[in-house]
């Protein structure tokens, strides 16, 4: 799909869904999420009446990936080091935020992945991505909570939101700062 004001690909996926989204990809393309039976003329005039905004962000997005790409990659040795501080700091963190959640955990890894930032098994066992290093304290620290308020809601519910926010009130500043930035510092992982 084209449409003259954005200055990027369009691709358009339909579902059973009842809004109109549209998602800027890390490639730098634009993705539109439509209802089944919507009619592709009024997806059009979503585009063009959302377009100077979907341009800025798209402009934003790839000036961050022009940035971090001038960035070289992490060393293994790099990696190693940010590998050692996690397991020294973010068992603490966790150490500290779980009785605030009201819960318990199991075995904590940290792990050089590049695609998240934590995650939480059924069995209570925590995983916490090494490049939290490179983030602000309070970002680390949102993530953890994060991931341990999964122990009480195991999905992204309101309720589950709810208990992030009653533990850490500024959970959508920091979230918004990985968001922003983490794509760069997982490429720097990618190479």
């Amino acid at each position: 799909m084209l449409i003259n004001e954005i200055s990027a690909e369009i691709s358009v996926i339909r579902s059973a869904r009842r809004t109109l989204a549209a998602e800027i990809r890390p490639d730098g393309t634009v993705l539109v999420r439509a209802p089944l039976k919507m009619p592709e003329a009024q997806i059009k005039r979503f585009l063009t009446q959302k377009a100077p905004l979907i341009e800025k962000h798209l402009q934003k997005q790839l000036r961050r990936k022009a940035e971090a790409d001038a960035l070289p990659p992490f060393t293994p040795d790099e990696i190693r080091a940010m590998a050692d501080q996690a397991l020294k700091v973010i068992p603490e963190r966790v150490k500290y935020y779980a009785p605030l959640v009201g819960v318990t955990y199991g075995r904590i890894t940290i792990r050089n992945q590049k695609s998240r930032w934590g995650s939480c098994s059924s069995a209570g066992n925590l995983n916490f991505n090494c490049l939290l290093m490179m983030t602000p304290p309070e970002v680390l620290d949102s993530v953890v909570v994060h991931e341990l308020c999964h122990r009480l809601q195991p999905n992204h519910s309101a309720k589950f939101y709810a208990e992030v926010y009653r533990v850490f009130p500024e959970y959508d500043r920091c979230d918004k700062w990985l968001k922003e930035h983490g794509p760069a510092l997982i490429r720097r992982m990618t190479g």
